[in-house]
């Protein structure tokens, strides 16, 4: 598998992330990218060769390592890592769409046409929806691997001795599964670095929402303000109009101007 393909692409949303995305991506190639490309082949590599079990009964060893280790977990990182950098190409694509369509509108009407977005990298929008969708994906896909890593290998970590008495072995037999140590503190890092990363989407997710709401309601005071300021302009308008009108001798309703003296009438 060539992960410079995955690294170049991922890298590219790296300009659209915030300051807890750029932590995520750091996390994701350095601790996790990178240690897995370097160590996990090295630390599985002979995880069925020196799976010794202490009986020569033919397809018994065999039978015992599948029972233990259903999946690989050099295979289950792999799988992890694909599906958790995915939302990120995703958010990459959308703002690769918008980009193409600036393109063709400047194709079509010209470049002094007006844009359709102010900034096509700015998260507004669909673009908005699309990044923090992605965010709680991936916290989502990290948690679903933990449980699974969970279940499949009683609370994370592997025995030094396995007794395995499943058909064809002829009774129970000790099966040693080699450098369970290395493994146990192998798995534990890539378990932390997982769950630091689904913490870092929470937050990034709520420091989202929060900053769109503070957007909004600084936005709807904004109109408010406003709305007040045309509303006393009206207002004002509408006194020095009854007061002009007064003065001639006409009537004027206003809720304004209740009381006004005769002998300002007279002048």
């Amino acid at each position: 598998m060539n992960w410079g393909v995955y690294e170049a692409l991922i890298t590219g949303v790296n300009k659209y992330s915030t300051e807890f995305g750029r932590l995520w991506l750091s996390i994701v190639f350095i601790f996790r990218f990178l240690v897995y490309a370097l160590t996990a082949g090295r630390v599985w590599g002979d995880d069925q060769k020196e799976f010794v079990c202490n009986t020569r009964q033919p397809g018994c060893t065999n039978v015992c390592f599948d029972y233990y280790f259903p999946v690989s977990h050099v295979r289950l990182w792999a799988l992890q890592l694909i599906f958790v950098t995915c939302p990120s190409l995703i958010v990459v694509m959308h703002v690769a769409y918008r980009e193409n369509r600036e393109q063709k509108r400047r194709e079509k009407l010209g470049k002094d046409c007006e844009k359709i977005y102010m900034d096509t990298t700015k998260k507004r929008g669909g673009l908005w929806w699309t990044y923090l969708i992605s965010l709680f994906f991936k916290a989502a896909v990290d948690s679903v691997f933990i449980y699974v890593f969970y279940r499949l290998y009683e609370n994370f970590f592997l025995s030094r001795l396995v007794k395995c008495s499943l058909n064809p072995c002829p009774n129970i037999v000790d099966c040693y599964i080699s450098r369970p140590s290395e493994k146990n503190i192998f798995t534990l890092f890539m378990i932390i670095t997982s769950a630091v990363c689904i913490l870092l989407n929470l937050v990034e997710a709520t420091y989202l929402i929060g900053k769109k709401c503070k957007e909004t309601i600084h936005k709807g005071n904004n109109m408010t303000l406003q709305e007040r300021i045309v509303k006393s302009g009206h207002k004002d308008q509408e006194n020095k109009t009854c007061k002009e009108q007064i003065k001639v001798g006409i009537h004027c309703k206003t809720s304004n101007i209740t009381k006004i003296k005769v002998d300002n009438i007279s002048k």
